[in-house]
């Protein structure tokens, strides 16, 4: 079945002077009506920019849209990089905002900001915001660093929480969008990697910040097998020898020592060391291994592809 794409109206918002275009892909699976609401309206009410706005029903048809705002329904659901590609075609802004159904901006010059950003620095691809929770402690995880520190501080991102990034569409095309075959979790990680690769810069952006509720991922089984299976393939993916091997390695030894601490933790070692076997007996594909550069970028800012 085609994918089935609603007529295009007139942009939801245009100011004078406004450039470049901003184009909002939000993603759903049509399992949280009232927070797709809120962030429907944050985005609306963006101020001092230019946008039209996509939401991509991922096996579902989405409904009780605001007006102005177009809708793709997928006939199943083909996994989150899948789902997000499926609404960039429909959109022709420069930079593309992606955001979850769970997520909002935080502030109504969210996407000015990060028009601003881009226009100052043509070499900045993506920026990845300041994750605030809705309620609760923000998760450390959020913060794209070894050394966490300060969420509000700026820095080099090599990892990307991927629900409310902002992307320059040159680089997004660069890399060939988000890569499908995870479904779910680390394409933010290779994506990111293939991003500074193709020569441009991703940064964590602590000033400027997305809503989001702290969701622990790892209440799933599948969690385990996922994240297990998908380190294995980003280092086949995209590492050269030694550094498939020592990424890999450091990563069993960091779940080792997570799941030593419990016996509730140890039991997700069966799914996760299920999901690490099949990452190595299935050939992902696509392999195209990080310029001898690109490493060298990522060891002089601290985040050497091994952890």
């Amino acid at each position: 079945m085609p994918t089935q794409l609603s007529p295009r109206p007139a942009d939801s918002r245009r100011t004078s002077g406004a450039t470049p275009r901003v184009s909002v892909v939000v993603l759903t699976q049509g399992t949280r009506p009232a927070d797709l609401a809120a962030g429907l309206d944050a985005v609306l009410a963006q101020r001092d920019v230019a946008f039209d706005v996509v939401v991509v029903g991922n096996g579902t048809e989405p409904s009780g849209l605001p007006e102005g705002v177009r809708s793709i329904a997928l006939p199943e659901n083909l996994g989150i990089p899948a789902g997000r590609n499926a609404g960039v075609p429909a959109t022709t802004g420069d930079v593309l905002f992606f955001l979850d159904d769970d997520a909002r901006p935080a502030t109504d010059d969210y996407l000015a900001r990060a028009v601003a950003l881009f226009d100052a620095d043509p070499a900045l691809g993506v920026i990845h915001p300041r994750v605030d929770p809705t309620h609760g402690v923000a998760p450390r995880r959020w913060i794209p660093r070894v050394r966490k520190g300060d969420p509000r501080r700026s820095s080099a991102a090599f990892v990307l929480w991927e629900g409310g990034s902002v992307i320059r569409r040159d680089a997004f095309d660069a890399v060939g969008g988000w890569p499908e075959l995870y479904r779910y979790a680390h394409e933010g990680i290779e994506f990111t990697w293939r991003i500074w690769d193709a020569g441009y810069r991703v940064r964590y952006t602590g000033d400027l910040a997305v809503l989001h509720p702290p969701i622990d991922p790892a209440r799933h089984a599948t969690y385990y097998r996922y994240n297990a299976r998908h380190r294995v393939w980003t280092a086949r993916r995209n590492l050269r020898w030694p550094f498939t091997g020592l990424y890999v390695g450091t990563w069993t030894l960091v779940q080792l020592v997570r799941s030593a601490r419990t016996a509730e933790a140890r039991a997700t070692l069966k799914p996760w060391f299920a999901g690490w076997r099949e990452g190595w007996r299935v050939d992902p594909g696509g392999r195209k291994p990080l310029r001898w550069s690109t490493i060298w970028l990522m060891t002089r800012h601290g985040r050497p592809p091994v952890v």
